[in-house]
């Protein structure tokens, strides 16, 4: 893989220490790996030149959380809860049956659409969940697809249980024959633990399970009302509560001393009309915060993380740069990744050009695709 120089930059985010924002510089990768960045005037040369015309770049966003594989979609229930119809989790089994239905050949063209999407918007890392099979056929078949199109895939055979089924039946299953078929496809476990779905006694089982198989562990937490998610996440040493809706001051206090990030899917509040998450909150207690797009079809149907960093500026008390930082290093930190998420030395070489002088535009101009070109070099 040859050489590349990115010059021409307006204004450059790398989230180097000492100037993790700067302008009028220049990028280096070599074998697809960041080698250099500083003042253009100082750049080395490269075997390929890329002139971004004064366009700033930014790290690739990297969405820890998403639900990809799936068929049919929801508008009807969306449009009912603009009408005041509240959100609840059982909505999920309406998918799941159109994806029990669907063909791999569908399944996989669906997921591929939305990888296009979210390329375009500037995504060059996803998370992506099972869930929306909830037998041990559909939820393998789920994972082996999301596997040829990326390392980040999680095991979330414990979504609902399904129609029909009984909880700690299906606890037996999961934690079982399911977990065992699909755990050679995924590096995450992962646990609905919501009033609806899973208590916190299943959610440890079915962690510790995908634990002991060499999984690692996050949890959807907190995002209904107050629950046992975030407590659970902290016991078994997760990486991620995700959602985070609703914290007590003990929550937040323990996402802080467990070094647990906080993934935020500010995509859901919209789309429920619940309220968002206080990122502000969980920043000044040192969590670590991670912004996602939770795309699915149910609760929260968008691909861009554009989208998500705008509305985090807006509704939940972040500043332009936390946001970005958020949506790029935090979610790294969520994958428990530290070669993405960035664009220091040894970094795959994966950033966006916007069509705009600064980063401060993706929340300063909401809903502009301001994302002109998509470079990833990670596998």
């Amino acid at each position: 893989m040859s050489s590349l120089l990115v010059t021409g930059i307006g204004e450059l985010t790398t989230w180097d220490e000492e100037r993790p924002v700067r302008s009028g510089a220049a990028l280096v990768a070599d074998g697809g790996r960041v080698v250099w960045s500083g003042d253009a005037a100082d750049a080395p040369a490269a075997d390929e030149v890329l002139d971004v015309d004064g366009g700033a770049v930014v790290p690739g966003f990297v969405d820890s959380h998403a639900h990809l594989v799936f068929a049919g979609e929801r508008s009807a229930e969306f449009e009912a809860r603009a009408a005041g119809v509240p959100y609840a989790a059982g909505g999920i089994r309406s998918t799941v049956a159109a994806t029990r239905a669907a063909s791999d050949a569908d399944l996989e063209a669906g997921l591929l659409r939305l990888l296009a999407e979210m390329r375009a918007q500037g995504t060059t890392t996803v998370e992506v969940k099972s869930g929306y099979g909830l037998t041990v056929a559909d939820e393998e078949r789920s994972l082996r697809l999301a596997r040829r199109h990326t390392a980040e895939t999680t095991f979330l055979g414990a979504h609902v249980v399904p129609a029909g089924g009984e909880v700690a039946a299906y606890v037996e299953l999961v934690a079982g024959d399911m977990l065992t078929a699909c755990a050679p496809h995924a590096r995450w476990v992962d646990v609905f633990c919501e009033d609806g779905a899973f208590g916190a006694d299943e959610a440890r089982t079915v962690l510790r399970a995908g634990q002991a198989a060499g999984l690692l562990a996050r949890v959807h937490a907190n995002q209904l009302g107050p629950g046992p998610g975030v407590q659970v996440a902290c016991e078994v040493g997760a990486a991620a509560a995700d959602h985070c809706t609703f914290l007590t001051d003990a929550d937040v206090d323990a996402l802080a001393g467990a070094g647990i990030v906080a993934g935020l899917l500010p995509g859901v509040e919209f789309s429920t009309r619940q309220p968002y998450p206080d990122a502000r909150r969980l920043l000044d207690a040192g969590v670590t915060v991670a912004l996602a797009t939770d795309c699915n079809p149910g609760s929260s149907y968008t691909s861009s993380m554009p989208f998500c960093v705008a509305v985090a500026v807006r509704e939940m008390g972040l500043t332009p740069r936390e946001a970005l930082w958020s949506a790029t290093a935090g979610g790294a930190a969520s994958l428990r990744r530290d070669d993405v998420g960035h664009l220091r030395p040894g970094a795959w070489a994966d950033f966006a050009v916007l069509d705009a002088p600064s980063a401060v535009h993706l929340a300063y101009r909401p809903g502009v695709p301001l994302v002109r070109r998509t470079v990833r070099s990670s596998g």
